[in-house]
């Protein structure tokens, strides 16, 4: 889930194929606000194989 901000800038780069789906989530890290980040922190943890 992004905020419309994140959403927007993320589908603009291209970093989204046509399902919406990222391959690169470091690259999507790295362009979405704290607040996207914050709301994302279990499914972020879980890509990055956390053992949490």
């Amino acid at each position: 889930m992004l905020c419309e901000t994140c959403y927007v800038q993320v589908v603009g780069e291209g970093l989204t194929d046509a399902k919406n789906f990222v391959a690169d989530f470091e690259e999507l890290l790295d362009r979405i606000c704290p607040g996207c980040t914050d709301i994302n922190r279990p499914l972020i943890d879980d890509m990055a194989g956390s053992g949490e």
